[in-house]
């Protein structure tokens, strides 16, 4: 696929850059000594976390969710006339994102626009993403495309009706049940100095308003790092149990923080949490991410057509 290099769009393609996950049990520990790289994390841990990915045959499901959105949004390009490859690169695993610039870069790719799989700003999130940008074009030299982030999405309206859609969904399973609005827990320190809390406390009320539920709260999961340092809580389970000693027999759980249902939502919402709900007697309905919700495709195509003017 060699582009012309007289295109006169400002960017000749989009890439997505997400996280990464093993596709098989040899890929698990490989994998996480990518995400562990440099970390004084004990090997114990890392062993403790694959047992996560072997319960599901060593497979994340965030590539192939991954490929779902960029398939979606190839139609809907081609729907709308919106002639853009899309490229895809992960951070810890393949297609890693230098390999993929490499690509773009012997297709004829110049300069091209970049969707982050992160919907909010963090230093443990969005911001580690650009450093890695920065350091794969380091990485590739001169020759490297320019890549231009799109900025986070959170407060996106697409974003917003499609959440809403998924947590409509679930309360129709669980009518009047207690929302449980889950993110990545990150260190309280890094929290302070960014809007990530009040990004997440932001979309929390859209929805909970817009699904007329008065009963709700935000709380937070898949917390890592050393036990004495502070991390955002209260944690989903601790959560549960709170809720139990009052109790609520029914609860929704709506992962606002990430998504696709990639591991850290299949095993430590859909295993772990619910696992946790039925020791104390409770029901529980997990609410999909957006996915590739139609609303949050076409979120996607509408941001890349406003940078393309």
């Amino acid at each position: 696929m060699k582009l012309q290099t007289s295109n006169p769009k400002p960017f000749d393609a989009l890439l997505i850059f997400s996280y990464g996950g093993p596709e098989g049990q040899d890929e698990v520990i490989p994998f996480l000594e990518n995400v562990l790289a440099g970390k004084n994390v004990p090997r114990a841990r890392l062993e403790a976390v694959a047992h996560h990915y072997r319960l599901f045959d060593g497979v994340s499901p965030i590539n192939a969710q991954n490929r779902a959105l960029i398939a979606a949004l190839e139609k809907d390009f081609v729907a709308h006339g919106l002639n853009l490859p899309i490229y895809f690169g992960n951070r810890f695993w393949h297609p890693m994102l230098t390999d993929t610039l490499r690509q773009m870069a012997a297709d004829g790719v110049r300069r091209a626009l970049v969707f982050i799989t992160s919907a909010y700003e963090s230093e443990a999130g969005y911001q580690v993403y650009l450093d890695d940008i920065a350091a794969a074009r380091a990485e590739l030299g001169a020759g490297a495309p320019e890549l231009v982030p799109m900025p986070v999405f959170c407060e996106q309206p697409g974003f917003l009706a499609a959440t809403t859609e998924r947590v409509q969904a679930a309360l129709a399973e669980l009518p009047g049940a207690h929302i449980a609005f889950t993110a990545h827990s990150i260190p309280t320190a890094m929290a302070a100095r960014g809007p990530y809390v009040s990004q997440l406390q932001a979309v929390a009320e859209a929805v909970a308003e817009a699904v007329d539920a008065p009963d709700w709260a935000l709380v937070y999961q898949s917390r890592s790092g050393p036990p004495h340092q502070p991390w955002l809580e209260p944690d989903i389970c601790d959560h549960l149990e709170a809720l139990a000693a009052k109790g609520v027999k029914n609860v929704v759980i709506a992962p606002i923080g990430f998504i696709s249902d990639h591991m850290e939502v299949v095993y430590d919402l859909d295993t772990e949490a619910k696992a946790k709900a039925a020791e104390l007697g409770m029901t529980m309905v997990r609410a999909k991410t957006v996915g590739t919700h139609p609303r949050f495709v076409t979120m996607i195509r509408e941001m890349v057509e406003k940078m393309l003017v």
